[in-house]
């Protein structure tokens, strides 16, 4: 057991190494088959108390999977010897709330103050649905999720306020107790669905236009469904507007060395 524990941490750190030598730079979605991937946000000191808060307070779209040491790019619970300055495919960078550059890495960004926030992912829920012999549209399209600004507005904490983010996957209301039962198993994975049915019930005017990822085709019979997203940080930015802040590029994920098992309740 010792040994392909070993194995399967090797199997992930060579992935890593891919996408910093920039041999992946796409989204992460069907890589290290088994192990979360994260969503993450990079911000000054100064503002990582109240973002902390934030994550609290708004848990469906931000539960917390590790927050690092001021200054250290090593996520040393999660995937120890890991770089966040070069282990993301692509990264956003923003500035006073405006996005400034989709980077293959940040250190030429990086400073000693930035802290390190790894948000729990959706990935993690998506392979139980597979594994439950149910479909998940935007894999079988070969798209990335679409995800949606909504009209509902997060617990503020400090100068961090603003929208909620969703994802959508279509199913049809047959499937719905199984997706619920499914999802609901892994709370720090934004657990199970919190709206079902008419999208402009969340403010969103058209599922062909998502602000995030990319539409996925309805068929006939199936109903959207819609998770809290880990994408929420990177629309309060755009409110908050911090000096400096940096997260994932939408799809584009850090891959940890826990098992998505390790938080299923």
């Amino acid at each position: 057991m010792e040994q392909k524990l070993r194995t399967d941490s090797t199997r992930v750190q060579e992935v890593r190494a891919r996408i910093r030598d920039g041999e992946h730079t796409g989204p992460t979605s069907g890589l290290a088959h088994g192990f979360v991937h994260a969503n993450l946000v990079l911000l000054p000191e100064e503002f990582a108390f109240d973002f902390l808060k934030f994550c609290v307070r708004n848990p469906k779209p931000c539960p917390i999977l590790e927050v690092t040491e001021a200054g250290s790019p090593e996520p040393v619970t999660t995937a120890p010897g890991a770089d966040l300055r070069t282990d993301v495919p692509r990264y956003r960078v923003y500035e006073d709330g405006e996005l400034m550059e989709e980077p293959q890495d940040i250190l030429h960004h990086w400073r000693d103050d930035l802290v390190g926030f790894l948000i729990g992912c959706s990935f993690t829920f998506e392979a139980a649905l597979l594994g439950a012999g149910l479909r998940v549209a935007h894999l079988d399209q070969g798209r990335n999720v679409p995800m949606y600004i909504t009209d509902r507005q997060c617990v503020p904490s400090g100068p961090f306020s603003g929208p909620l983010v969703v994802s959508m996957r279509p199913y049809e209301p047959e499937e719905l107790p199984l997706v619920v039962s499914v999802t609901g198993r892994y709370p720090s994975m934004h657990g199970a669905p919190l709206h079902v049915g008419d999208p402009e019930a969340l403010g969103i005017r058209d599922l062909a236009k998502p602000e995030f990822g990319e539409p996925v085709g309805i068929e006939r019979g199936q109903m959207p469904v819609f998770w809290a997203c880990g994408v929420t940080p990177q629309a309060v930015a755009m409110k908050a507007r911090p000096p400096l802040m940096v997260t994932h590029s939408p799809g584009h994920m850090f891959i940890t060395e826990r098992r998505h098992s390790e938080y299923e309740v």
